[in-house]
């Protein structure tokens, strides 16, 4: 199966063309904003240097979130484009879930969400032993207390660094696109949609908040 593999969610533009659980080309592109102008020329030159053809790809594997608001939407409506296109599937990829992809043992995956809260999910041996969940940055620190992690990994796994200080902490700001196509092989073709645990930042004139 190829896989066109997109990460547009955090702190980077991403994209991976894999074989199967081979990955014939990466690249990773930090930035905070940009996604928007940059996820087409970096998909075409992850393309060709994967040397595979547009009509090759089976389907196609995208973050949806949590993260950026903008950001999850830019991804999520250019695999929707290209899906199209192509008529081939997309499917959602948890942010969280890719995250922890190919870590071993209790692994905890915490994004900083800023205004006193954190995105957190648990897994245990690559499996979700929880939801994903936003939450104040004193529930979460129960949580982690609660669940006793071997590794934390995330924008803010700092945070609860000194309440675990066996765990490997991983401060990782952006999800391997590697591990966003695996996933993405393995899931079920159900139509992708952004994964909201907040209300969005933004809003539209007169206070209204964009669409879904």
């Amino acid at each position: 199966m190829i896989v066109l593999a997109l990460d547009t969610c955090l702190g980077a533009c991403s994209a991976a063309v894999l074989d199967g659980d081979r990955v014939l080309a990466a690249r990773v592109e930090p930035m905070a904003r940009g996604h928007q102008e940059r996820l087409a020329p970096l998909v075409a030159e992850v393309m060709a240097q994967a040397g595979i053809a547009f009509d090759r790809l089976d389907r196609v594997g995208v973050t949806v979130g949590p993260g950026s608001f903008t950001g999850l939407r830019v991804g999520l409506a250019f695999a929707k484009g290209i899906g199209q296109a192509l008529s081939i599937p997309v499917v959602a990829v948890g942010t969280l879930e890719a995250l922890a992809a190919g870590s071993p043992g209790r692994v905890l995956t915490v994004l900083d969400a800023k205004r006193g809260q954190v995105y957190l999910q648990a897994f245990a041996d690559g499996a979700a032993v929880s939801a994903p969940d936003a939450l104040p940055i004193e529930t979460a620190a129960a949580r982690v207390a609660e669940f006793l992690p071997d590794i934390l990994i995330g924008s803010g796994a700092g945070l609860f660094a000194d309440m675990t200080p066996s765990a490997l902490v991983l401060a990782a700001d952006h999800a391997d696109p590697g591990a966003v196509g695996r996933l993405a092989a393995a899931k079920a073709e159900v139509p992708p949609r952004p994964l909201y645990l907040r209300a969005p930042d933004a809003r539209l004139p007169g206070g209204r908040l964009p669409p879904p």
